[in-house]
């Protein structure tokens, strides 16, 4: 049995309780190989209790330890590809810093939990790895509501958590710089990027007529919104002629389809992803839709698991050149050095590509490192006033941790879908890159419609 010590949470500060009471947990020993082959080779990660707790309670400072780092994210059902994507990106990442030392001369110990896409299992989660497993820093959630969910417990369990997919604006618009809750960072691309496509077509008078088939819930409200709220700035004259909207799970599109196309747009702006958006662009093809639109635009179709579903299709143009796409990232870009040291590290080490969601992992755990670094401690106060302001040099390129929201600000391309023969599968080319200070939203905010 090792001993492991926890730090207790006390009085509220604006970075939330302060340290005043210990506790002692028992653990079972168990090793970072154990852990992943357990949790990769698997599939998923050992999501229950540890087992063998018994507590007790002292005021003996916490031995120098392993620097514990708690995830969590969809690593069961048809979006498990992005969950188990954030553990690879962030087990990448400590193997890497592991081999070189650690942080401050400690080994980093990696554990990571289904959240089931649900919040209360993604709040009952953060509480779990916080308070009996003793997590020094928390990242991850796919869902948006999830990230609404767990970002008003932070104060109370103080740790630092760095979001790595949960794309809504309202995580750090309101959370962050509306209500003070400093322990929220964002190290992906939010709802904004969606929105690119404004900046994309802003340029092409032949395509006027836009129609949406999008998610039936706040990621597609938003998206959509923003869309039309941008393009209007440049294109007065366009007309948004239909809107379709599709509930979590839809797997028919048809209806959907029919019911936009009767309205003769020139051009589709749609945000189903993962499986939902593979099945949306087939059923578009076999209903005859690139024959009579001039582009569509599909939110995160830059994603690794979207672009494999289609890849035969794109292989046979069968999209006529007209698909475009963006993602949160996307692993031909940027053509630096630590981009593609990134992607074949990844490669060699999983066998596939890097989505968004490791990239953004990846990234979070050398965020840590850099805070950690940076305030010689590991206290979540000065860890997160190290972080403010800071500009780190990552995969998908220098991101700056802005200090009124804790949004990380970074450029990623928007592109059409082709097949490279560089490539297995098929990548955004003819790339549009526009600079994330271009399009992303900037404090003070004004409210943005979460509703049809």
């Amino acid at each position: 049995m090792d001993e492991v010590k926890e730090e207790g949470i006390g009085g509220i500060s604006k970075w939330g309780k302060s340290p005043n009471q210990r506790r002692w947990v028992m653990i079972k020993k168990i090793t970072r190989r154990k852990f992943l082959k357990g949790a990769v080779v698997g599939g998923v990660a050992i999501g229950s209790g540890l087992g063998g707790y018994r507590i007790t309670y002292g005021q003996t400072k916490k031995p120098a330890g392993p620097i514990k780092i708690g995830g969590q994210g969809a690593i069961s059902g048809a979006h498990a590809d992005y969950g188990w994507q954030m553990m690879a990106g962030a087990t990448l990442a400590i193997e890497e810093i592991n081999a070189i030392g650690g942080i401050l001369n400690q080994k980093l110990e990696l554990k990571f939990m289904d959240e089931e896409l649900k919040p209360a299992t993604a709040v009952k989660n953060v509480r779990y790895l916080v308070t009996d497993w003793g997590a020094d820093f928390l990242f991850g959630v796919d869902s948006s509501g999830s990230a609404m969910a767990i970002g008003p417990v932070l104060p109370e369990v103080n740790r630092l958590h760095f979001f790595c997919h949960a794309a809504t604006h309202r995580l750090t618009e309101e959370l962050v710089a509306g209500k003070g809750i400093k322990q929220i960072f964002r190290m992906v691309a939010p709802v904004y990027q969606d929105a690119l496509a404004a900046w994309v077509f802003k340029d092409n008078p032949e395509i006027k007529r836009w129609a949406g088939i999008n998610c039936d819930y706040e990621y597609g409200y938003v998206a959509w919104n923003l869309f039309k709220e941008n393009i209007r700035k440049f294109r007065p004259d366009v007309e948004f002629v239909a809107a379709a909207w599709a509930p979590f799970w839809t797997m028919d599109f048809s209806s959907h389809i029919s019911a936009v196309m009767a309205e003769k747009p020139d051009a589709i702006f749609s945000t189903p992803w993962a499986g939902e958006g593979v099945m949306l662009l087939r059923q578009a093809l076999m209903l005859g839709v690139f024959d009579k639109i001039q582009a569509w635009w599909q939110g995160m179709g830059g994603s690794v698991d979207l672009l494999e579903g289609i890849s035969r299709e794109v292989a046979g143009d069968k999209f006529k050149g007209k698909l475009w796409a963006t993602a949160r990232y996307i692993h031909n870009y940027p053509p630096t050095p630590e981009n593609k040291a990134f992607v074949e590290a990844f490669r060699k080490r999983w066998g596939k590509f890097p989505n968004y969601s490791a990239e953004a992992s990846y990234s979070t755990v050398y965020a840590i490192k850099a805070g950690v670094e940076k305030a010689k401690s590991l206290e979540t106060a000065k860890v997160g006033e190290a972080l403010e302001g800071m500009e780190l040099k990552t995969p998908g390129g220098v991101r700056l941790i802005r200090k009124e929201d804790h949004q990380a600000i970074y450029t990623v391309p928007a592109g059409r879908v082709i097949h490279s023969p560089d490539y297995p599968l098929p990548i955004l080319g003819d790339l549009k890159v526009i600079p994330a200070k271009e399009y992303f939203r900037h404090p003070p905010f004004t409210p943005v419609a979460a509703t049809k």
